[in-house]
């Protein structure tokens, strides 16, 4: 169970208990979005070899790791996190994915909000020193100052810059994982929340941000992962972006569809409750 301290997830399910082989039988349904490998010994063996200063024993890290993201799927956030975190570097992707999709839903103060997301873009930033050609080591970096931009504003987010990273992270992750669903949803919505705040003239010629472009990436997402909850519900959060009321039954159908796909995860559960909310 997670620790005191972190509101607790909601939604307990024996079934978000990938224990023993269970994970990695599930994990290419659980990781469909963002692509990342299964932490067994071949693969942390060869991050370790890539920078030695990361450790030895590929055996024990790939161990813990897995412990780690079995705790984020099951809903222990915090736990996953802290295990995560004392894993340095090779724990930064499922470190900050806890942590951010935590403080997504289930976080309420603003100013604790904006500690979290600034805590784990600045935990992101070191995992892309010492591991730059893992995809997840920028798309985390990029989601970490995505919801920080949503919650001090975009409009703010432009003014401090954060808009220009996240997009240098987005482009990164997508250079090395084309098939990135989650990266491309979050390059839909910088697209499309630039578009919404500057309009589209402005968001063309300032920040590169256009419409199709939006529109594009957020239907790529779908194409790649049609049974992700989050795929379509950012679906329909980039069509009420771009479009407003014309596009609202669109979106509404987008939600819908997002609020019955059976949740494989914690994440998905609180992505499908939140759907269910704005249907309400």
């Amino acid at each position: 169970m997670a620790k005191k301290g972190w509101t607790a997830f909601p939604y307990p399910d024996a079934a978000y208990d990938y224990r023993g082989d269970a994970l990695a039988k599930a994990w290419k349904t659980l990781h469909a979005g963002d692509q990342e490998p299964f932490p067994d010994a071949k693969h942390i063996g060869a991050l370790l070899s890539a920078n030695p200063k990361l450790g030895k024993d590929a055996d024990t890290l790939a161990e813990a790791l897995q412990d780690a993201w079995r705790a984020f799927h099951r809903g222990d956030f915090q736990d996953a996190y802290e295990r995560g975190v004392a894993l340095k570097a090779p724990g930064a992707s499922v470190a900050v994915k806890a942590g951010g999709i935590h403080a997504t839903y289930l976080v309420e103060a603003e100013k604790e909000k904006i500690a979290r997301f600034e805590a784990l873009a600045a935990l992101a930033a070191e995992a892309i020193a010492a591991l730059p050609g893992e995809a997840n080591s920028h798309y985390r970096h990029a989601f970490a100052l995505g919801r920080l931009s949503q919650t001090l504003s975009i409009a703010k987010a432009l003014a401090q810059g954060i808009a220009g990273k996240v997009r240098a992270s987005l482009e990164a992750a997508l250079e090395l994982a084309p098939k990135h669903a989650e990266a491309h949803t979050a390059m839909g919505l910088y697209h499309a929340e630039i578009v919404a705040k500057v309009g589209g003239m402005l968001a063309k010629l300032t920040y590169g941000a256009n419409a199709a472009a939006a529109e594009k990436h957020l239907k790529e997402a779908l194409k790649l992962t049609p049974h992700s909850p989050i795929a379509w519900i950012e679906y329909g959060n980039g069509l009420l972006l771009l479009h407003g009321d014309k596009r609202e039954d669109e979106a509404a159908e987008a939600y819908a569809k997002a609020a019955k796909l059976k949740p494989h995860d914690a994440m998905e559960a609180l992505d499908a409750a939140y759907a269910r909310e704005q249907l309400a």
